[in-house]
């Protein structure tokens, strides 16, 4: 058949009993599936071939044979649904004359400005979209401006585990919740008041055992 415009998107579900297609908007996908168009060469076929299989002989051959009798006319019959579903499903799209798609108009169509969505945006969408992604941004901002560390101290050197008991420190409390033991993550050498963590024996800065 000579090309035909409306046909890049669609999806051909016909079988051996008929022709059926269904057609999808370019923008959101909503499809409009055509009518069912009975292929009659199918079903004579079919009932050749039933005949052939309760009389067998000539009639069995008849049926072999009624088979390429369908597979010779299967490509007009085809043709002509195909044909016949676009006219049928084509006035239930929109085709944007600036990017050439085919859309729903129910979803995707500016009536107002007569192409689709994609080259001409709905204004009192794009206000509400506007606004959520401003009202997220700002959100942040203040998440950022507010302390979300529940008054951690992070100039103090922190740990993971208890420096007693090895315990995962799963809060910002002072105590664990294991041992009972302070979390103290730094003490000073009593000579030269160099850090020392709870771990070291011996000052790191001049060598002296802790106290």
């Amino acid at each position: 058949m000579p090309s035909a415009p409306f046909t890049r998107n669609y999806r051909d579900h016909s079988n051996n009993e008929g022709f059926q297609f269904e057609f999808f908007c370019d923008k959101c996908g909503s499809g409009f599936r055509s009518s069912f168009v009975t292929n009659t060469l199918g079903l004579a076929s079919d009932l050749i071939k039933a005949a052939g299989s309760l009389f067998g002989g000539a009639i069995a051959s008849a049926g072999w044979g009624a088979d390429h009798v369908k597979d010779a006319f299967r490509g007009k019959a085809w043709d002509d649904a195909f044909g016949a579903a676009i006219a049928e499903c084509k006035p239930r799209f929109r085709q944007c004359g600036r990017c050439g798609h085919w859309v729903c108009p129910e979803v995707c169509w500016n009536q107002g400005r007569g192409l689709c969505l994609a080259c001409a945006p709905d204004l009192q969408q794009e206000a509400v979209v506007a606004q959520a992604q401003v009202a997220v941004d700002q959100v942040r901002d203040k998440a950022r401006q507010t302390d979300q560390t529940g008054g951690m101290n992070v100039a103090v050197q922190q740990t993971a585990v208890c420096p007693h008991c090895n315990a995962r420190i799963s809060g910002g409390g002072k105590f664990c919740e294991a041992c009972g033991q302070p979390f103290v993550t730094a003490s000073n050498c009593g000579k030269c008041s160099a850090p020392m963590s709870p771990a070291a024996r011996f000052c790191p800065s001049c060598g002296s055992p802790r106290a």
